[in-house]
């Protein structure tokens, strides 16, 4: 004879079960479609925006929040392709499943999605707002994201990092925290865009120095030599990962007492060195007219041939910094010999009473990104900065569509060249938070989007800064142990060379 005790235990487990298949359906296709419902004339809020926007199929879900009043949400999600995701909540919290999600967007490469939201209140109609559109391009991001994250301050740097986020999933990791390094200043991380691996960041303060990535892990170079006036600063690898050319710069910090700035980075002084990152020799680039200029912001073309940088006039004793504005220039490379032809202009930004900063050229050749405000050369502080494109076969300039009213600077291009981040202040005009934006063969950007978080009001509370993010293709094995090794390590001292020295000289100059 079967207990009441067994078939109380029974109903309860299948109770659980049916409670779990509720729970799996109201967030997988099989939940039904709400035929009864009145339509809105308006579009929902969501927070973050992730409306008319162009994401990558690679991408973590775009988790969000309905701002709209409510006791209950209903999200589907439809396209072409495939099932579709349906998705209920109480709070307007929309957090969508992974696995469904990269099964949607897969499916879906290059097609147009449907988000149709629901809202309901107490014992009314469900209402239906406009659908959001968006689209799923058929070109992936890079798997990584690498940024420098700290508080949006100017007088100290504590709780300062480099981390690393995993673009396709929310994993994040630290590369580096100056907690372990005496609190120190860390800066100016770089990638090689054109090769896989090569990676280094700067440090400054009492462990100071410059560290490059090698598969053993870090490498502590003093690229300062008794021949520089200023240390090695904006760094730019070449493609075939032989060099690292620098800007060597000296720089102040300004305070306002008045006006919308808060703050104004200058240099006083800026000039431009080759680093031989095999044979450890510096090498001061001679370029023509460099002793009335200051040349600062290099890039490369992906073919190596062609050095790009920003050139401003050598401020004299009395100076007006609002006046100072830089254009972008452009010098053929030679790494047997000086680069001795005249720099060629590029860009002329003077002419419109702007001044250029941060070029960054598309793994093609054809674009190049650079960052434009009313003066200077530090525009993370300026809120005019913008992003434009310059059309490098037609030679044509323009102003980006992903720009906001607010600072936009400090970008990075994806490997295929299809995809554009950057550090952005439009939400308080204070954090710089990671923005997206799909850039199409024509260089025409769409409307950008906040990289995803897992909790979708993770931004609300954010109270530090996105500085510097750069897409890579690699990730950064290390560690704590790792890192605190090299930082006390001593370092390797960088020679200085009066010209560029092929193997060949080099060989000849230790003989002598």
């Amino acid at each position: 004879m079967i207990s009441i005790k067994y078939i109380y235990l029974m109903k309860k487990s299948i109770s659980c079960i049916l409670q779990v298949f509720i729970l799996l359906s109201s967030t997988g296709c099989n939940d039904t479609a709400i035929d009864n419902f009145n339509s809105a004339e308006t579009s929902p809020h969501l927070s973050p925006d992730y409306s008319g926007v162009t994401i990558p199929y690679n991408i973590s879900p775009i988790n969000f929040r309905i701002d709209e009043k409510g006791s209950l949400y209903k999200v589907i999600m439809t396209a072409d392709e495939g099932p579709g995701i349906s998705i209920k909540s109480e709070d307007g919290r929309i957090v969508i499943p992974r696995g469904k999600w990269e099964d949607f967007t897969s499916k879906n490469k290059g097609r147009n999605f449907i988000i149709d939201v629901f809202v309901k209140s107490g014992n009314k109609k469900w209402i239906k707002y406009k659908p959001v559109q968006n689209t799923i391009a058929a070109e992936p991001i890079d798997p990584y994201l690498y940024y420098r994250l700290l508080y949006p301050g100017y007088e100290s740097w504590s709780e300062l990092s480099i981390n690393m986020r995993k673009i396709q999933g929310f994993k994040t990791k630290t590369i580096i925290k100056n907690s372990i390094a005496e609190e120190n200043c860390v800066n100016c991380h770089s990638f090689n865009n054109g090769r896989t691996g090569d990676f280094l960041f700067h440090m400054r303060g009492s462990v100071g120095g410059t560290f490059f990535y090698t598969d053993k892990g870090f490498r502590k170079t003093n690229l300062k030599t008794k021949e520089m006036k200023n240390g090695a600063v904006y760094p730019r690898w070449h493609p075939s990962g032989k060099y690292v050319v620098f800007s060597t710069n000296k720089i102040i910090q300004q305070f306002h007492s008045a006006g919308n700035k808060k703050v104004d980075v200058a240099d006083l002084e800026s000039s431009l060195v080759l680093y031989d990152v095999e044979k450890s020799i510096i090498t001061d680039i001679n370029l023509p007219g460099k002793v009335n200029s200051m040349d600062t912001y290099p890039e490369w073309s992906p073919d190596g041939r062609h050095l790009y940088f920003c050139r401003a006039p050598q401020i004299k004793e009395e100076y007006d910094y609002a006046a100072i504005r830089y254009n972008l220039y452009r010098v053929e490379f030679n790494p047997s010999g000086s680069m001795t032809e005249e720099p060629k202009l590029v860009f002329n930004a003077d002419t419109i009473g702007k001044s250029v900063s941060f070029p960054r050229i598309s793994p093609d050749g054809r674009f190049l990104v650079f960052t434009i405000a009313d003066y200077g050369c530090f525009p993370i502080w300026h809120k005019e900065a913008d992003l434009w494109l310059l059309d490098l076969t037609s030679m044509k300039a323009g102003r980006m569509d992903l720009n906001s009213d607010f600072t936009d600077s400090y970008h990075s291009l994806s490997s295929n060249g299809r995809w554009i981040v950057f550090s952005c202040k439009k939400d308080d005009d204070l954090v710089a938070k990671p923005y997206i934006s799909y850039i199409d063969s024509s260089g025409k950007s769409t409307k950008p989007f906040i990289l995803p978080q897992k909790d979708p009001d993770f931004y609300n509370g954010l109270l530090k800064s996105f500085n510097l993010p750069e897409f890579a293709t690699f990730e950064i094995k290390s560690n704590p142990h790792i890192i605190r090794k090299a930082v006390f390590s001593g370092a390797i001292q960088a020679e200085w060379a009066n010209s560029f020295l092929t193997g060949n000289d080099k060989q000849s100059k230790n003989s002598e």
